[in-house]
């Protein structure tokens, strides 16, 4: 489970724009997170644009409406497993890449910003059941090498690897 949300000014992105940083910022991250473009790993990412007018905005303490700055920010919420520094360097690239591409810009935006949390295992809730990415490893949408890191990241952090909830 992926939460990818992107904070705007009003009617910065069009509906179009919207349309494809839907599969974009998705892809963007589900690529890192489970080794390959997996068609079936979509359901488990949740894209959300949240607009804000400009006044509800600042940059460097003056009001977007003053500032005239393209600002945005997207946060990523994933769940716990092997988010090593360049696991996340690699998917917070893609997605100022992503944006980049759909906002026909050559280069993201100095202001565009990317914060990427990861939620411990244990804190993720979906269909009345808390869940871990060790639910998920043997769903086959993960790499062998991936879904193996993965093992290893949370193994290494408790010292024992838990079993999935059935």
């Amino acid at each position: 489970m992926t939460v990818i949300t992107v904070t705007t000014p009003q009617g910065r992105l069009t509906v179009e724009q919207r349309r494809l940083l839907a599969r974009t910022l998705t892809d963007a991250v589900l690529v890192p997170e489970v080794g390959q473009l997996a068609e079936a790993a979509r359901v488990g990412f949740q894209v959300h644009f949240v607009e804000r007018a400009p006044d509800m905005m600042a940059i460097g303490g003056t009001l977007l409406t003053d500032a005239g700055q393209d600002v945005m920010v997207v946060d990523v919420a994933v769940m716990d497993a092997d988010w090593r520094r360049e696991v996340r360097a690699e998917a917070v690239e893609r997605i100022l890449a992503a944006l980049a591409a759909a906002c026909g810009l050559p280069a993201p935006s100095p202001a565009w910003w990317v914060n990427f949390r990861v939620i411990e295992d244990g804190s993720w809730g979906s269909g009345g059941r808390v869940l871990s990415i060790l639910d998920l490893l043997d769903s086959g949408v993960f790499t062998e090498e991936r879904a193996k890191a993965i093992r290893a990241c949370l193994t290494g952090r408790s010292g024992q690897l838990r079993t999935p909830a059935k």
